[in-house]
């Protein structure tokens, strides 16, 4: 099996060391990542310029661009041999529900999907970051079964570990995505040179986290794994938008 590596913190990020040596034993590998921390870089291409992508002396490729450009340029042709999978992460950092729309994390594994390969993204729940083994564990576990499984080919797995040892994690869950309040307020402060500057505010506290979701889940030490579906298309509400257009 030939499995691409990638993730939105950073090629020297300590969760894709902890990934690609956990992985090494099962399969050839390909480590293809951003230059520095890409988060919340979601889907976005690199289009205005050249990307540029650099071997380290431990086989990693640098990439001067998204966790996006990373694997379409492995799997376009960084790469010679055909890849098998995408595995994305170990992301520092929960990916909980609203948080897909914006990681770059689950972008890195969505890429690979649209490119026809079976992917997915896995995060470590904060602060400390300590047991990136039991994530490892986790992606082993799930690496045979998402490569043989029948899961639609427009889908793939977010999962989301908490940072505690194997013997303390309560078991895994399918789970679906939970829903955030909204975004706190921007950051305002001022450059040395009195001109205003932004921080993005914190997200929303968890809004819709009742059993079945994924916040519920890691909250109670459970592993997350939301199927999530590459199509945003909402289907049920396309005969409805028709009826409107009838009446314009």
């Amino acid at each position: 099996m030939h499995i691409i590596i990638s993730n939105d913190d950073g090629y020297a990020a300590a969760g894709i060391t902890a990934l690609a040596e956990g992985l090494g034993e099962l399969a050839e590998l390909t480590v293809v990542a951003p230059d520095r921390d890409r988060s919340g870089a979601s889907n976005s291409l690199t289009l205005e310029h050249p990307i540029r992508a650099t071997e380290m002396p431990n086989g990693f490729f640098r990439v001067d661009g998204t966790p996006t450009d990373c694997v379409h340029l492995a799997i376009t042709g960084l790469i010679k041999t055909e890849a098998d999978m995408v595995v994305s992460g170990i992301n520092a950092g929960a990916n909980l529900g609203d948080d897909v729309l914006y990681s770059g994390t689950v972008a890195a594994a969505m890429e690979g999907r649209f490119l026809g390969l079976p992917s997915l993204a896995v995060s470590l729940l904060g602060p400390e970051f300590k047991h990136f083994d039991s994530a490892v564990k986790v992606v082993k576990m799930l690496i045979e079964r998402i490569h043989l499984s029948e899961l639609p080919i427009d889908t793939l797995l977010n999962v989301n570990v908490p940072d505690l040892p194997w013997e303390d994690i309560a078991g895994l869950q399918a789970t679906r995505l939970g829903h955030r309040h909204k975004a706190e307020p921007v950051i305002k402060s001022q450059d040395p040179r009195g001109r205003n500057i932004y921080w993005v505010g914190p997200p929303g506290k968890e809004k819709d986290e009742g059993e079945g979701t994924d916040f519920y889940a890691v909250k109670h030490n459970f592993v997350s794994i939301t199927p999530i579906k590459v199509d945003l298309t909402r289907h049920d509400t396309i005969s409805t938008v028709a009826s409107w257009l009838t009446k314009i």
